[in-house]
């Protein structure tokens, strides 16, 4: 279906045309004075000077035009030439019924439909995630989801952090402790053992214990140094060790994304790109891009019309050693290779832009990208405490993922549990629902560049704009549409009606937005704009329901009229916490 705002656009526009201005004065915006009107044009205003005529006069002439149209109830030109239009409600009825009929509630798929790569959570393997892990996470994979609805073929890789002095450390370590493992006898051949030597506790205590020593212990750091050289230069004890460590992390890492429902369609990490890297860096050489700088191999990236500084981008370190920017590119190349991307994007700390400025400019510049791929960074803010600062635990230390998630978890349930009739199994399984809600909306209702206090009271309140408020509408309604049915009621019986009141009819043309919000929320690659459309639908049901007789209607008709406008605020509230990334639970 086409948009509303287009459809009136378009009415408007060629209200403009037929009194001798041109189309583009006739673009409509949703008004900001609702009080006023509920959408307006002020293109009289920027077309006055190229006609050489008061504003006020093209508003009467176009008003006049359309005041034919059925479209509107109410056209009205203001001084000093603003046109205030007012939808007619019987064209609102049509319009919603027209999405209550379509599987997908008029949101058309994409017409140009794009190859996307999504590159995001970005964890470090033999590490626990904790909060710092959180936004990458939540905003990628509702961006991932955005993507999908509106029509594109998207994959979402997790970039795994495989690859370093952390695996030389891990080695180092574990070489110390259990030095009879056949991984460290040279002259063992035979086949490795399937079962780690380890545990995932086991692994995280190794890693900071390694990382602590070396700090300290200059030649414990040569010797990881060393390891680390010979697992990248394919010894074969050290490599299997470095699969049980992927094995371990990864099966660890699968079940915390699990509880925050993120999914990741590959699980490629730095180490995927080796292979591509010394063709690369042949490539770079010979093509003369790649010049030597103080020992380390550089690609000069700045252009004339910096502001600031843009250093080189480094491809390799003077001992030849690689980089961050050197397995970021080469990961592009892999990814050329696999799935030949329209766009990839990139979720990371908005710390690291000078990085990604430095890798676009180097795979465009050297072409190991097409020059039509697009290559975005969505850089996103500090997710912090109530004291400004960084989020940290009340020993001040940095809080694993999994516990601040048990921790709002435990205290939606002490809410939910004051309820005698729902049964320990349903309050758990309800506090999970609620309390991701909580998690995942107190991060996306922030607009992703900007800093956020996270607040964990606010966030698991029932009232403001919260994950749990979203949430009760949507069970508010579900109670009402299982009472409708108790008492007999038909579902489908039901067609939208011709709003009665101003509380319906703002209902109706809030849901009437619905495509429009996805689209453009996937267009700016702005989960924020989601959560301001729902929080905005929730505000006009309610109050819609406040002030309607619904199953206390004694006309039939009516009531199972209103009942499916009902059904279609749910399903357009359902359909936008999906794209979020969350649930509602059946009661609360």
């Amino acid at each position: 279906m086409e948009k509303l705002l287009d459809r009136i656009t378009a009415a408007v526009s060629e209200a403009f045309v037929n009194c001798g201005y041109e189309a583009e004065y006739g673009k409509v915006t949703i008004s900001n004075r609702p009080d006023l009107c509920e959408y307006q044009c002020n293109g009289a205003m920027a077309g006055a000077k190229k006609y050489h005529c008061a504003p006020i006069q093209i508003a009467n002439k176009v008003a006049e035009s359309l005041k034919e149209q059925e479209l509107f109830s109410e056209v009205n030109a203001v001084n000093p030439g603003f046109l205030n239009l007012k939808l007619a409600p019987a064209y609102v009825q049509e319009y919603l019924q027209g999405m209550a009929d379509d599987e997908r509630l008029g949101c058309e798929k994409t017409a140009n439909p794009k190859t996307i790569v999504i590159d995001y959570g970005g964890p470090n393997v033999a590490k626990p995630l904790h909060v710092g892990h959180l936004r990458s996470a939540i905003i990628g994979e509702s961006v991932k989801r955005l993507g999908r609805f509106v029509g594109h073929k998207v994959t979402g890789d997790i970039h795994l952090g495989d690859w370093g002095l952390q695996m030389g450390l891990i080695i180092t370590e574990l070489k110390e402790r259990k030095p009879d493992l056949v991984y460290f006898d040279e002259s063992y051949t035979s086949e490795y053992p399937t079962e780690a030597p380890f545990t995932i506790s086991e692994l995280e205590e190794i890693y900071p214990a390694a990382s602590a020593r070396s700090k300290e212990d200059e030649a414990y750091k040569e010797q990881a140094m060393h390891a680390t050289y010979l697992v990248q230069h394919g010894h074969r004890g050290y490599q299997a060790i470095l699969q049980h460590i992927l094995n371990v992390s990864v099966t660890d890492l699968k079940r915390n994304y699990a509880n925050l429902n993120v999914e990741f369609d590959l699980w490629k990490g730095e180490s995927d790109a080796q292979p591509y890297i010394p063709d690369m860096v042949e490539k770079l050489k010979k093509e003369g891009f790649a010049y030597e700088s103080e020992g380390a191999l550089v690609v000069d990236v700045k252009e004339d019309t910096d502001t600031k500084e843009v250093p080189p981008c480094m491809i390799l370190k003077s001992d030849g050693a690689s980089l961050y920017t050197t397995t970021d590119l080469a990961t592009l190349v892999e990814r050329r290779k696999l799935f030949d991307p329209d766009e990839v994007i990139y979720v990371v700390d908005k710390r690291q832009e000078m990085h990604f400025i430095q890798v676009f400019r180097c795979a465009k510049k050297t072409g190991l990208v097409k020059p039509e791929t697009d290559l975005e960074f969505l850089g996103f803010g500090t997710m912090n405490g109530k004291d400004g600062k960084p989020f940290k635990t009340r020993e001040g230390g940095v809080m694993r993922l999994e516990y601040l998630i048990s921790d709002i978890n435990e205290k939606m349930y002490q809410k939910i549990a004051e309820n005698p009739e729902i049964s320990e199994e349903e309050a758990r399984e309800t506090a999970r629902k609620i309390g991701l809600s909580a998690i995942k909306y107190g991060d996306l209702s922030n607009q992703a560049s900007k800093d956020y206090v996270f607040d964990i009271d606010r966030f698991t309140s029932f009232e403001g704009n919260t994950g749990p408020y979203i949430l009760y509408t949507i069970v508010r309604i579900k109670s009402i549409l299982n009472k409708y049915q108790a008492q007999g009621g038909d579902l489908a019986k039901g067609r939208i009606p011709v709003a009665e009141n101003d509380s319906q009819k703002t209902l109706e043309l809030t849901l009437a937005r619905f495509n429009g919000a996805l689209e453009n929320a996937f267009d700016e690659l702005a989960p924020h704009k989601v959560c301001a459309y729902i929080y905005e639908l929730a505000n006009a049901f309610n109050k819609f329901y406040h002030e309607t007789k619904i199953l206390g209607e004694e006309n039939e008709e009516k009531r199972a009229d209103l009942v499916a406008v009902l059904q279609l605020t749910k399903r357009v509230l359902e359909t936008c916490i999906d794209v979020l990334g969350f649930e509602a639970p059946e009661r609360m």
